[in-house]
């Protein structure tokens, strides 16, 4: 079950961090290490919000935290598949959060979710690629109808930016 936190209250970083640390909490397996997983394209504005949370996260150095996906060196359709592989050979007892931009309805735009699960990257688009993480992170930036890849290349910079920020915010609360 997601959890939804609307990113124009004042609190919500905080709520992000203690969603996310009650998801951890509920996480059976052991792990030793945690991998965020920032999933989308520095070149599509809407795309763009796992690869911004990655790069702010990757300006802090924190022990046994692993960030992949960045504005520099971002995860994608392309790359997916040989990145989630390195992180089962490289991180077998990680816990895997996997972060994306997600498309929704109207009344849940500026939203994060957060949740226990796999998250589906390119399903807002029709891409048919693997399940990825233990938990999931994604940030509402446009609405779900027709034509989502055109949605997500004209989403508001703005609202991608208060969304990722919010995350970041969020997600460091738990570990700084």
């Amino acid at each position: 079950m997601p959890f939804y936190v609307n990113t124009q209250k004042p609190d919500s970083s905080r709520e992000i961090a203690r969603l996310l640390g009650k998801c951890i909490k509920r996480h059976k397996r052991d792990w030793t290490e945690i991998v965020f997983l920032c999933i989308g394209s520095d070149r599509v504005t809407g795309d763009c919000l796992g690869p911004y949370v990655g790069y702010r996260l990757s300006q802090h150095q924190l022990p046994g935290i692993f960030v992949y996906g960045t504005l520099s060196q971002p995860v994608h359709a392309v790359n997916l598949s040989d990145i989630t592989d390195f992180i089962s050979k490289n991180h077998p007892f990680a816990l895997v959060i996997a972060i994306d931009a997600s498309l929704g309805d109207e009344r849940h735009l500026g939203y994060v979710t957060i949740g226990n699960g796999s998250l589906y990257p390119g399903a807002a688009v029709q891409k048919d690629l693997p399940p990825v993480g233990d938990i999931y992170i994604t940030g509402i930036v446009n609405i779900a109808g027709i034509l989502e890849y055109l949605t997500l290349q004209t989403t508001r910079l703005s609202t991608v930016i208060t969304l990722a920020d919010t995350i970041a915010q969020g997600i460091l609360g738990n570990f700084i």
